[in-house]
């Protein structure tokens, strides 16, 4: 373990940007100290921005590198390395557009709204229980960034602009954050976690179906009834959603899909799947009687918060790779040790790691992927999608002026967290 200054640098600023996620709601109530529309204002409020923190420091880290080489060339050429990785933050960026058109969230809000049908509930406790259980299974077929986006959509008209508790609404995006993370496990290419240690190790969604998928099921439907169960009344007292939705044309809703399921199929070729949004973009503007808003600012916000955190993310191997390389290593060490450390880094991150170890046992690759997915629910960035759902839902009624506190976040977190925990490692 010999970090070099740029690690160091690296890894100091990795710190900073950990320790202003957890100061967001400060940053946000100076601003109101300041005359409404002043510079002093304004810059407060934009540190108080979530998705703005690791692109910040990242910045920094830019100049940081080319101060210590005493050349910008440096820097670039640090940043042109980084180049496959920056993928993710563009996929996330098309795909949670695509996914929160109109035509596509009508049709799985009445596809979750079918489901809930069948239960003899309420519709505003059926509806949740069928969104937070049988919706974030979504993300195995559409990826986990499509299905954050569309459930934090629905979530947000029917249940947090609605006068929802503090309380109810922490404890339900941190169960949609942890069920999004476990839910993207029935396949091998819809979970970044899992994406990542997929082709080297030779997993396939049969695979995953029989060893992750079955536990992934049973933990998301025993997080939502228990969470479903105790805020019971709560629930019941949401006025259930009369708006009838517009009618939108069969082939519309189906080209939308079409490009969506395109996206997803090119999810590793950017040139490719860009081009995809570009005539998809023409496609929503020709109909833009049938749209709503494109939600642009949300995903270019997502986008750079994801590239922030690889910017800084991947100089720390110097210090994550010889906790998991470590002889000492047992599963039961490796499986809490990664859900531990998911709360601070990307769980996709720690998953790559493993592919770098040579001769990691059948055990040990288990215990850091189903670790890396446990934990992906604690922070919001935890989990490439969780920003998604963060910047849609923080901005409702329920978490006040101050937008998401990352300390209620973790305590909302933690109960469906520990159900995981149960299904993933206690039980063989």
């Amino acid at each position: 373990m010999n970090p070099n200054s740029q690690e160091i640098l690296a890894t100091v600023l990795f710190a900073c940007a950990v320790i202003h996620t957890f100061c967001v709601n400060r940053f946000a109530r100076w601003a109101h100290r300041y005359p409404e529309g002043s510079v002093g204002e304004n810059l407060f409020h934009f540190l108080a921005e979530t998705e703005v923190v690791f692109g910040i420091w990242a910045s920094v880290l830019f100049v940081g590198i080319a101060v210590l080489n005493g050349s910008i060339d440096a820097a670039v050429k640090y940043i042109d390395s980084l180049s496959v990785n920056f993928t993710e933050p563009k996929f996330v960026l098309v795909v949670m557009v695509v996914a929160a058109t109109r035509p596509i969230v009508n049709m799985a809000e009445a596809a979750i709204l079918w489901i809930a049908r069948l239960l003899p509930l309420k519709e505003s406790v059926s509806f949740y229980i069928a969104a937070l259980s049988c919706g974030t299974l979504l993300g195995s077929f559409i990826t986990e960034p499509a299905a954050m986006t569309l459930l934090a959509l629905l979530l947000k008209r029917r249940y947090f602009d609605r006068n929802i508790s503090k309380t109810l609404a922490y404890a339900t995006i941190g169960l949609l954050f942890v069920n999004v993370s476990i839910g993207g496990t029935l396949t091998h290419f819809a979970a970044p976690p899992v994406l990542m240690v997929a082709t080297p190790w030779h997993w396939n969604s049969f695979f995953m179906v029989t060893t992750f998928g079955w536990r992934a099921v049973a933990s998301c439907l025993c997080s939502t009834l228990l969470i479903a169960l105790v805020f019971r009344r709560q629930l019941s007292a949401v006025e259930p959603d009369t708006t009838r939705p517009q009618t939108i044309p069969a082939w519309l809703t189906i080209l939308h899909f079409v490009f969506l399921a395109s996206v997803v199929a090119f999810a590793h070729h950017p040139d490719i799947f860009f081009g995809i949004f570009m005539i998809f973009l023409g496609l929503v503007t020709a109909t833009r009687e049938y749209q709503d808003s494109l939600k642009l600012r949300e995903g270019l916000l997502v986008g750079f918060f994801l590239a922030g955190l690889v910017t800084l993310g991947k100089p720390q191997a110097w210090w994550l790779d010889p906790l998991i390389k470590n002889p000492q290593m047992t599963g039961d060490k490796l499986y809490f040790g990664t859900t531990a450390l998911t709360a601070i880094t990307d769980n996709a991150a720690l998953t790559y790691l493993g592919t770098q170890v040579e001769n990691l046992s059948s055990e040990l690759k288990y215990a850091l992927v189903a670790g890396a997915v446990s934990g992906g629910g604690l922070t919001v960035i935890a989990n490439a999608p969780n920003p998604a759902g963060a910047g849609i839902l923080q901005s409702s009624r329920a978490f006040g002026e101050d937008g998401l506190n990352p300390v209620l976040l973790l305590c909302g977190a933690i109960p469906p967290t520990l159900i995981a925990v149960g299904f993933f490692w206690l039980i063989a």
